[in-house]
Order: structure tokens, then C-alpha cells, then sequence
């Protein structure tokens, strides 16, 4: 069992999040604490006004809201009794049981959970305090009703593949409404937080990876006009498959508008994030000749997946790289001309057999090489005494860039541990003995 307690401002939001999934017939409010009649005798108003007018005892408490939900392991499917006696018992326990509250029962996932609906406003106006609940009333519970009612408990599935996010492999979900909801709200939980995207399609980069694609439709299309955005499941060809969701249907309402406001507050990014991923695909290059798909494999060992846009002709026209490590999402073209796509495309499709030649002798010399080596020093032992005069060291080229980045006098205090490029000298004539 894992229990899940979220607070919030609006009762409202909370109330018909679960009143909708009703009417949808994914759900059932099976059951209530502290209603003055039974809850299949009473409509939407009369549950949601129980709320409202304690409410009103106390206008000063601004996140009122509680919503909980208890969560059963795939294995388990109880009668709704049995989930009622826990409800009953974990709001006991958890010093919510003279509270107002509905209990639902969810259908659409693949797993038995329920939903509690409450309020923390008490019936002499004071305030529950929710400071730490969870882990001081909440993980107590947990565990005591898991021995009494004798559930699958908690910690034996804590390294199970079920709490890990990974890519949705189409012949292990059925498509439709419900299971398809539940695998888009996995991966929506753990991406949209995570990763710093400041566009759709950089969203989309990172949402592929797990066969998930945020999508406004045509743009000639009553949808993309409105702003509307649905989910959908993509299948192992990168096609859409299974019945497109509502972006307003779920519970964190991920719309167009919301991601909007993600775009504009992802907008900075690390100068250290954008040299990682520009050294990683440098370094790829300092071998033999690659083609983009050995290009791509050697990426994903670092960590960091490329997503190519090409049109309706199959031409490329855009490249993305989704760094996994800093959660950083970057267009070729951010980090600068030479890794767009149309210049990953040339680099792969034919080097200089000169620049080859020189690309094979740096990685041979490139371990002797160290931050302390003189500049001349360097470039002697990279390109030999008259390097000056080759073309192929020129400052658009690979060997070029290279050549700058280990003589740059700031890399080397990039690279070294910030108490040494700190430390104050010693001032002339300071006596060692005080």
C-alpha cells in the first residue's frame, strides 16, 4: 500500500477532478465520513456544500483542500467494504476521522486505488496542521493497517520495475482510454519537472524516448486554433496508436498554457550543461569516419539521445540532443553552427582524408597532453612545427576547435576544484611564526 496526500487552494479543482472521473464511469464514490446521509442519496451539491460551509468557519486557512490516494499492489483487488474499512481506519489514524470526506473508487489503471476528498478545517474553525504528516501520521498508518488488513506491503516492491520510469513498450499496454492514461500520467510525472525544455518540440525530444507525444494537430485544425493539446501513445515505429487524450483530463493538467509558462521559466541553461554535450559529440568524432547512426549510439553511452526532424520528403532539417544526466534539452543549433543538422549531417557523411589524418594523430597524442603543457608545446606535438601554415587547423574546423579548447587559458580553471583557484598568497615578508 502507498498512500499519497497532496494539499492545495482549491476544494473546487479536487472535488470534480473526482465527480468528472464519475461521470466518465472510470470511478464510483463508494462511500463518506461524517455525512448527515448516505452517499448513493446524495447529488454533486449537497457532498460539495458539506465542505463548503465548515469551510466558512475559517476563511483564513488558504490551502484547505486534502486529496489522498491509496494505492494497492496490482495483485490486490478488494471488495468495496474492505476498502471502505481502510479508508475509515487510515483517516482515523491520521487524526482526519471527525473530518468531512468522500471516498472514490478509481477504474482506470491497472492497479486498485482509492481516492479520499477532505478538508482541514475542523469543526471549531482551527486548523489541522498537514506540516509533516506524512512521514509522522501517514507512514505509521501505512504500515499498521498493511499488517492488520493483510496487505502487500510497500517495501517489498520498492526496487520493482513498476516505481522505475522506462519506455512504454507498445505489446505490453492495452490501447485504449484507461491504459493509456495511466502509462502518459507515469512518464508526464517524471518528465515534466525534470527537464528543461523551452519548446514543444524539445518537449516532444524528451517524451519520445518514452513512446509519448504532446500534440496540437494540424495546424488548419479547430484544435491547434483553440490551443488545444492531446497525449497520445506511440508505437514502436514512432506512430501514433490507442485513443488521444485530453491534456485537461488529467489530474495536473498539463495544457498548452501550463507548458507555456515552463517554456519561460526553462529558458537559462548551465554554461557547463551546453560543454557537455558539445564536448561529448567532439569527442565522437575523434575517431574514423562515423556515420549518424554510429554517431548516435556513441552518444546514448554518454547519456545524452538525438532526435532528428526531417519533413515530409525525408530530408533532415533539425537535430535535438536530450541529456539525461543534467536533464537538459538543447537544439543543434544552440550550441553553436557546427552541431545543427545540417552540419552533423556533413561531418558524418565525409572528413578530409588530411583532417582524418590528423584526427587519428590526436587521439594517439591526446592522453600526453595535460593543462600544464605549454601552449607551443601542444600545437608542436598535435600538428608539428609548421602548423600555422596548414589549413586543416583553422578555427571552423574540428582540429581547430579542439586545438583552442586545450589552450584556453580559462579551461583550466574551469576544470580545477574551486578551493585551489581560490587560495589567497601569502603577503611578502609574512613571518611563518606568529
Amino acid at each position: 500500500m502507498v498512500a499519497i496526500i497532496k494539499t492545495g487552494h482549491s476544494l473546487h479543482k479536487v472535488f470534480y477532478y473526482n465527480e468528472n472521473k464519475v461521470k466518465e464511469r472510470v470511478a464510483e464514490c463508494i462511500g463518506a465520513g461524517n455525512y448527515p446521509i448516505d452517499v448513493d442519496k446524495m447529488g454533486v451539491t449537497v457532498k460539495l456544500n458539506r465542505f463548503l460551509k465548515q469551510l466558512e468557519l475559517n476563511e483564513n486557512v488558504k490551502r484547505n483542500s486534502v486529496h489522498i490516494s491509496i494505492n494497492f499492489d496490482p495483485s490486490e483487488n478488494y471488495s468495496k467494504e474492505k476498502l471502505l474499512d481502510i479508508a475509515d481506519t487510515y483517516m482515523e489514524k491520521i487524526g482526519f476521522s471527525q473530518q468531512p470526506y468522500l471516498v472514490y473508487q478509481h477504474h482506470d489503471s491497472g492497479h486498485a486505488h482509492i481516492h479520499l476528498v477532505s478538508i482541514n478545517v475542523q469543526r471549531d474553525g482551527t486548523r489541522i496542521d498537514m506540516q509533516n504528516i506524512g512521514k509522522n501520521r501517514s507512514e505509521p498508518a501505512r504500515k499498521e493497517i498493511e499488517e492488520r488488513f493483510g496487505l502487500v506491503r510497500a517495501q517489498s516492491n520498492k526496487n520493482s520495475p513498476d516505481f522505475q520510469l522506462k519506455p512504454i513498450i507498445s505489446g505490453k499496454i492495452q490501447y485504449g482510454r484507461s491504459e493509456s492514461k495511466k502509462a502518459i500520467t507515469n512518464v508526464l510525472a517524471q518528465v515534466l519537472s525534470s527537464y528543461k525544455y523551452t519548446s514543444l518540440p524539445q518537449l516532444n525530444a524528451v517524451l519520445k524516448q518514452y513512446n509519448v507525444l504532446a500534440d496540437r494537430g494540424n495546424e488548419d485544425s479547430r484544435m491547434f486554433k483553440a490551443k488545444g493539446l492531446m497525449y497520445r501513445i506511440l508505437d514502436e515505429n514512432g506512430k501514433p496508436v490507442g485513443v488521444p487524450i485530453k491534456a485537461s483530463l488529467f489530474y495536473n493538467k498539463p495544457t498548452l498554457k501550463f507548458l507555456e509558462e515552463k517554456f519561460a521559466s526553462n529558458t537559462k541553461n548551465e554554461v557547463s550543461d551546453i560543454r557537455r554535450v558539445k564536448n561529448a559529440i567532439d569527442m565522437a568524432f575523434l575517431r574514423t569516419k562515423i556515420s549518424l547512426k554510429e554517431l548516435v549510439q556513441l552518444l546514448e553511452k554518454e547519456g545524452i539521445n538525438t532526435v532528428f526532424r526531417k519533413n515530409a520528403e525525408g530530408l533532415l532539417y533539425g537535430i535535438t540532443y536530450v541529456d539525461h544526466t543534467t536533464k537538459c534539452v538543447f537544439n543543434g543549433s544552440t550550441l553553436g553552427k557546427q552541431y545543427s543538422a545540417k552540419a552533423i549531417e556533413e561531418r558524418c557523411a565525409s572528413i578530409n582524408p588530411a583532417e582524418q589524418k590528423m584526427t587519428n594523430l590526436v587521439s594517439e597524442k591526446l592522453h600526453e597532453i595535460t593543462f600544464e603543457t605549454p601552449k607551443a608545446e601542444i600545437m608542436a606535438s598535435l600538428f608539428g612545427d609548421d602548423f600555422i601554415d596548414n589549413k586543416y587547423v583553422g578555427s571552423s574546423t574540428i582540429m581547430g576547435q579542439l586545438a583552442e579548447m586545450l589552450t584556453q587559458a580559462e579551461q583550466t580553471a574551469n576544470y580545477l576544484p574551486y578551493e585551489l583557484r581560490n587560495k589567497k598568497k601569502k603577503r611578502r615578508g609574512q613571518s611563518n611564526n606568529r
